[in-house]
């Protein structure tokens, strides 16, 4: 039944689930509670309406797994790629064991240059535990990447729902309405960050503007 559920998510993102998936999915859902939050200092919270419209935040450098995939839809770029990440999370690699999951997991996006439609390639990126930063095991798959990223400072903003290119153009621009006019972030790079799993239909996102060195 968890098989046949996810393999209907799958089949929303035009994507096929494979029979190999069974087991990290099974694992996965073992271990959901379990999920260890990337490292962060929040520098400032700037409220709207009572609300919390949007927060800076400073992630450390650290080691991150990464995939990047240029499929035609974004959805099936971050579901396959992610489906890489699990079976190197579960088992498929040099310890051969369970690694631990971490959240959010990234999906490095870059807009073209008239700032109305998304490139192709996307990078997802998933942070490796404390444990295994000094030391991370090797992927038995040459298409995961380990990978130093450099410290960042963004500015975030959470949204609900399944992650399309609709709705990431749209959260965008939204989020720059609120901004308003500024050059301290970059105008074609950006981050969607999510928390949970594929399967979950409102589940949290966040779309990160990342600030200039």
């Amino acid at each position: 039944r968890l098989f046949a559920h996810w393999e209907a998510v799958a089949s929303t993102h035009r994507v096929s689930l494979p029979r190999d998936m069974a087991g990290p999915i099974v694992q996965m859902t073992r271990h959901s509670q379990a999920r260890e939050a990337v490292p962060y200092v929040t520098l400032s919270q700037h409220d709207k309406c009572e609300e919390a419209a949007y927060e800076e935040r400073r992630y450390p450098a650290g080691k991150w797994a990464c995939v990047t995939k240029g499929e035609p839809m974004y959805e099936q770029s971050i579901s396959m790629s992610f489906m890489k990440l699990m079976r190197y999370i579960c088992k498929e690699n040099s310890v051969g064991s369970y690694l631990g999951m971490t959240v959010p997991v990234l999906n490095e996006i870059h807009l073209t240059k008239g700032g109305t439609e998304l490139e192709r390639e996307v990078l997802t990126a998933y942070y490796l535990p404390g444990e295994f930063q000094q030391n991370p095991p090797v992927p038995m798959d040459p298409e995961i990447h380990i990978t130093e990223r450099a410290p960042l400072r963004v500015i975030t903003r959470v949204f609900y729902g399944m992650t399309s290119k609709e709705t990431i153009l749209r959260e965008i621009s939204l989020f720059w309405e609120l901004l308003g006019s500024t050059d301290t972030v970059l105008r074609e790079t950006y981050i969607v960050a999510s928390y949970e799993n594929p399967s979950i239909p409102q589940r949290r996102n966040e779309i990160w503007f990342i600030c200039r060195a």
